[in-house]
């Protein structure tokens, strides 16, 4: 059945239902001191989307997320749930909080769950993309959407370097000095670096990431594709497990989350991966 035909059919007085809701959020990140909510009461994007859900649940509404981004970054395809007895169809609830939204936030999809979901917890992996703009001049658009490298990068030796990186490794010169995961191991099952005119773009997807790693793995690509290090130098970071090997950290506004993959049993909605102005483009839509 369309959730959307669903109806209420609880009789007066009867004990509210909670029920789980999942939903997608995209997020232009430039604004917002990252995803979580700050006690300072400095801007971000959960609080932002709670205030909106809350408005139109009618009461305070919490939302747990896939995985939590920095100042800065941006999301296509950040997963949220958050559990209500408010009686809502899907419709109901995007339009409802889309129109309570800012614009450089909006929900994509919403979907009932049952109460076994969890956005972080039952994710199996995260996918993210880093959108390098390669031009000598700056760019006057996507300023805050792309990182601008205005020396030429040779993506065949930025292919090669990220090879390196497949499987499963001892990330510590990849993470930040302040990252709280408790083991630096970790898994990328995909890393793949594809161009589409002036834009390149690193597609990468692992069960976990550390703190700053994709931002650290951008970095060092981007030195060895402007001829800064070695093809090897990729592998000598990684094998040194020390962050002070690994060079500069790329800027946050070039990241995206842009997709999050769960058990097929919970069957969720799927939309191209973004950000919004590459979804068009064949080499990079999927």
């Amino acid at each position: 059945m369309d959730v959307d035909q669903i109806e209420s059919a609880a009789a007066p007085g009867a004990a509210a239902v909670v029920s789980r809701v999942a939903a997608c959020v995209e997020y232009r990140g430039t604004a917002y001191r990252g995803w979580q909510r700050q006690k300072s009461g400095v801007p971000s994007v959960q609080e932002a989307v709670e205030k909106a859900l809350s408005r139109v649940a009618n009461h305070p509404v919490q939302v747990f997320c896939a995985g939590r981004t920095d100042a800065g970054v941006h999301a296509s395809g950040q997963i949220i749930h958050f559990d209500s007895d408010a009686v809502r169809t899907s419709r109901n609830w995007i339009h409802g909080a889309n129109a309570n939204l800012p614009a450089d936030i909006s929900l994509s999809w919403v979907q009932p769950m049952g109460m076994d979901f969890h956005a972080r917890f039952s994710a199996m992996a995260r996918r993210y993309r880093y959108v390098i703009y390669n031009d000598p001049i700056r760019p006057a658009h996507l300023a805050h959407e792309v990182t601008w490298n205005y020396r030429p990068l040779d993506l065949a030796a930025m292919r090669q370097a990220a090879s390196v990186l497949l499987g499963t490794h001892d990330f510590t010169s990849y993470r930040a000095v302040g990252c709280q995961a408790k083991s630096p191991i970790k898994t990328i099952h995909h890393l793949e670096l594809l161009q589409y005119g002036r834009f390149i773009v690193l597609d990468i997807r692992a069960s976990a990431f550390l703190h700053h790693m994709v931002r650290n793995i951008a970095g060092v690509l981007m030195q060895i594709g402007c001829a800064e290090r070695p093809v090897k130098w990729a592998q000598q970071v990684l094998d040194a497990r020390d962050r002070a090997a690994g060079g500069l950290t790329a800027p946050a506004y070039g990241l995206y989350l842009v997709d999050v993959t769960y058990p097929e049993q919970f069957d969720l909605p799927h939309r191209y991966l973004g950000p919004h102005f590459l979804s068009a483009l064949p080499d990079v839509a999927n």
